[in-house]
């Protein structure tokens, strides 16, 4: 493992485009963290977003694992960038002239994955924790290390998402193409469930159980939206005796679909790999 760990972060730690993509990536999240701890004053009145409640422990493993799911598709762009300079430097080709065997360059893949998930995860836990500590009303270690399970479904949804993205770059060599089918598959997905629930069923919960097993909403399954747990949308919705009660929590059976996603994933790149004349 950490022989071919040792391989790909050889070829990475020459690339450019992976080290701007990845500073983007956390820059950006460390700085709209940030950005929402400073307080501003507009027309005489104080504002701050932190004051809303949203880095109160433990609400803030649930408000930070769904925002930064938005900017994995700039890790997203370096997956499939890797994928795609395989083809383009030759340096898949040659990988297995020297001794790699396919399943050994699929895994090489793979472990990859796993790193960038597990790294996006731990730097995810470390801006949370010190932002909760300088901001939450709650910091007791019980409510503190609760609802972690939002991280564990973050870090799943990570590996699934980059697993698809590994996959297609495997299917279309090119990274625009394959981060163009991503998004066509997506709009393919979103119409599918617009038909089932406004066409055929007509039932929110009869679509969700079948669209549940869809790659994508598979993944969006995982960490739904937090916004209506705010305290100051409860009271508005409790004000205008609206029901916005919703299921935020995060199932084992939605992890098991997700981890079977990303085997066949992971399983689909090394049979298209195999059954390709290289």
């Amino acid at each position: 493992m950490l022989r071919l760990l040792n391989i790909e972060f050889h070829k990475l730690k020459y690339s450019k485009s992976t080290k701007v993509l990845s500073i983007i990536y956390f820059g950006l999240f460390t700085f709209l963290a940030l950005f929402a701890s400073i307080k501003f004053n507009f027309i005489g009145l104080d504002f701050q977003l932190a004051d809303q409640g949203i880095f109160n422990f433990p609400y803030i493993w649930h408000f930070n694992s769904y925002f930064a799911s938005f900017l994995k598709i700039f890790l997203a762009i370096v997956i499939v960038s890797m994928m795609s300079n395989e083809y383009s430097n030759r340096t898949l080709k040659q990988n297995l002239i020297d001794g790699m065997s396919k399943k050994e360059f699929v895994l090489s893949k793979f472990y990859t994955v796993l790193v960038f998930s597990v790294v996006s995860t731990l730097f995810i836990v470390l801006v949370s924790l010190i932002l909760g500590l300088a901001f939450s009303d709650f910091t007791e270690l019980s409510i503190i290390f609760s609802d972690l399970e939002f991280i564990l479904a973050y870090l799943v949804k990570l590996i699934g998402f980059f697993s698809f993205c590994m996959f297609l770059g495997i299917l279309v060599k090119r990274s625009a193409f394959a981060l163009g089918f991503l998004f066509v598959w997506w709009i393919f997905e979103s119409i599918i469930i617009g038909i089932l629930r406004f066409k055929i069923m007509d039932d929110a919960e009869k679509t969700g159980y079948i669209t549940q097993f869809f790659p994508l909403e598979s993944m969006a399954n995982l960490v739904k939206q937090p916004f209506t747990r705010l305290n100051v949308i409860q009271t508005a919705a409790n004000q205008l005796q609206t029901d916005i009660t919703s299921d935020y929590g995060v199932h084992w059976y939605q992890i098991i679909i997700v981890l079977a996603w990303t085997a066949i994933f992971v399983w689909a790149s090394y049979r298209l790999l195999k059954s390709r004349d290289l």
